[in-house]
């Protein structure tokens, strides 16, 4: 009888083990969304790609901090994850991965479907790998963002101007913030506000993602189609000390928070919420989003609710930039966020069949409308969705996509990556304010420290 007994456990043990063992996992690292219907799509979507697949999903997320220490711990380790993606690896490590081999070829996935993606948008995941010496999809892009304006109606109305008066062409434009409207603000309402909240900070990508709006303004184009260093042409430290000069004025002049120059990712938008700052200008409509969310919160009382829908329908506008200095239409530089496979993940082919199923514009768009317009889809369907006209805020941000974007110059030389880690740009900035650098000087040591690194 025991005999028995024994072998029917150790039957029963064996199919136990096997049923464990038969159960294949997908290891996913995923950052942690800005809203919970961002969260709530991603896990619809993995839930659904596990009931399809049978692969069971296993996702760590964490804050957008946190995701690039977290994933180079793992690669150094020698476990990363299957899938992995980031707001911040397109600004900071995905080209630079790509060149060093660390990337998956994932053109297999990427090819079939590409013509269903907007202008400028998979094409930021064709990138170059030494070893091969040669391009292709390393990346895949899922959502991207550019740059805004965002200003208070009610704080422009107090100081005794309308929309109308605020002028198109661009010296005008910073200096009516500026001049005109932080003093009869701040002479009506007995608050210390300032007119422009001007990210300055070493620490922030929104600083350095500014700066280059600014330079786009002054034409200047520092890498040609190939990648290759463009910042010896007289035209580009012209347009840079021009960008530069505009760049640090509302500083120069008190028309920005002194705290500016220390400022992280999310303080220009706190500033701006607690309305010390008239305008700011935001790589994503969080800012007014952020009311959206706000106004829809259970956990709020209803006149917060009612506070929120006010500032988010009535009070809050979205606009873009005044014209260029030359004055055409200023074009706008998108950043595609993108995710990856790495090369010696275990389960990469698990891996390509997840990044397909997720890219699938219905398990897609959910995702992308899920951050409350912080997001712009990079499928050409999902732009043209109802979602993207049902307010201003929404509406502003597809108008300026659909009148074109521009690409960052790591999407052709991918060590601008570490020159946006390294943020040169606001180092030219701080150097000019706080050390008194001259400009030009400050456009001497930026371009010295380009070549040094991009060349």
């Amino acid at each position: 009888m025991k005999s028995l007994l024994g072998a029917v456990l150790a039957v029963c043990m064996a199919a136990t083990a096997g049923q464990a063992m038969a159960q294949e996992k997908l290891n996913v690292f995923w950052v942690k969304g800005f809203y919970k219907s961002e969260d709530d799509a991603l896990f619809e979507a993995i839930r659904k790609f596990e009931q399809k697949t049978g692969v069971k999903v296993e996702l760590s997320q964490y804050p957008v901090q946190d995701m690039i220490p977290k994933t180079v711990a793992a690669l150094d380790s020698g476990t990363p994850p299957d899938v992995a993606y980031a707001d911040v690896y397109d600004f900071q490590v995905t080209g630079k991965w790509a060149f060093e081999g660390r990337l998956e070829d994932i053109s297999d996935v990427l090819e079939p479907m590409k013509d269903r993606f907007a202008p400028n948008t998979v094409e930021t995941t064709w990138l170059l790998n030494e070893s091969t010496g040669e391009r292709a999809y390393y990346g895949f892009p899922i959502k991207q963002q550019t740059m805004h304006i965002e200003y208070w109606t009610d704080m422009l109305t107090q100081a005794g101007f309308q929309e109308s008066d605020i002028p198109k062409t661009w010296k005008e434009y910073w200096a009516f913030w500026c001049s005109e409207v932080q003093p009869a603000y701040r002479k009506a309402s007995g608050q210390r506000a300032y007119g422009i909240g001007q990210p300055l900070g070493v620490d922030s990508s929104d600083s350095f993602y500014s700066f280059l709006t600014f330079a786009d303004a002054y034409n200047v184009k520092m890498v040609d189609d190939d990648g290759k260093l463009l910042v010896d042409d007289p035209k580009v430290k012209e347009g840079l000390v021009g960008a530069l000069t505009d760049y640090t004025e509302p500083y120069a002049k008190g028309c920005a928070p002194p705290s500016a120059t220390s400022w992280k990712d999310p303080d220009n938008n706190v500033a701006f919420h607690n309305k010390t700052t008239v305008l700011t200008h935001n790589a994503t409509i969080s800012i007014a989003a952020k009311w959206l969310d706000d106004m829809n919160n259970a956990t709020l009382t209803q006149e917060q609710r009612d506070q929120a829908k006010k500032n988010y329908y009535e009070l809050i506008r979205t606009a873009g930039f005044p014209q260029k200095p030359d004055g055409s239409k200023m074009v706008y530089r998108a950043a595609v966020k993108t995710g990856v496979i790495f090369s010696n993940a275990r389960n990469k082919e698990r891996g390509k069949e997840f990044v397909k199923f997720l890219l699938e514009e219905e398990n897609l768009t959910p995702y992308v409308e899920g951050s409350l317009g912080r997001w712009f889809p990079v499928t050409k369907e999902g732009q043209e969705r109802p979602f993207w006209k049902a307010d201003p805020h929404r509406q502003s941000v597809y108008n300026q996509f659909k009148d074109g974007t521009v690409t960052f110059e790591f999407t052709r030389n991918y060590k601008f990556t570490i020159l946006n880690n390294e943020n040169v740009w606001a180092k030219a900035a701080n150097r000019v304010i706080n050390e008194k650098v001259p400009v030009d000087k400050a456009v001497d040591e930026m371009i010295a420290r380009i070549k040094a690194v991009a060349g």
